[in-house]
């Protein structure tokens, strides 16, 4: 079980994703944020959601089913540690695999820049997840830019 605190990353223990998005901050913090938005994008592509609880306050939990395009249902189970609405969110999966994530908004003019952190106790943790994590997470954010245009 991951600690109730931010943990330390380092290159090894960390999977960082950064792209600017075309949206001012509000909206795409809005596409994090609003249980219905996060619904539609959340997950690599062909995936979908069934959310059951979104609690988006540090100590809520965010519980969900991630259905996969071909079979497969997966319960995912994160809890909010750190709610800075429009700058940070930071949560730890509680289900495995473990891992916490950092996501920060970063204002570049009417865009908005989204660094996207999975930060793991273990580099063998990370290691693990790290062949294919990447680009997974390059599809979510695909989704995700489509998700802002619907703001």
């Amino acid at each position: 079980m991951l600690p109730n605190e931010i943990l330390a990353a380092t290159p090894d223990r960390e999977i960082i994703t950064t792209r600017v998005f075309d949206a001012p901050v509000s909206r795409v913090y809005k596409a994090w944020s609003d249980p219905v938005h996060l619904a539609n994008w959340w997950g690599p592509k062909g995936f979908t959601n069934t959310f059951s609880e979104f609690d988006l306050q540090p100590g809520g939990h965010w519980r969900f089913v991630m259905h996969g395009p071909e079979a497969g249902h997966y319960k995912n189970e994160c809890m909010f540690l750190v709610v800075e609405p429009e700058k940070r969110l930071i949560w730890n999966r509680i289900t495995q695999p473990l891992f916490q994530v950092v996501v920060l908004f970063e204002a570049a003019g009417d865009q908005t820049q989204v660094t996207f952190k999975m930060v793991f106790e273990t580099e063998h943790d990370c290691t693990k997840l790290r062949k294919y994590v990447p680009e997974k997470n390059e599809e979510n954010f695909d989704k995700l830019e489509e998700e802002i245009k619907r703001v």
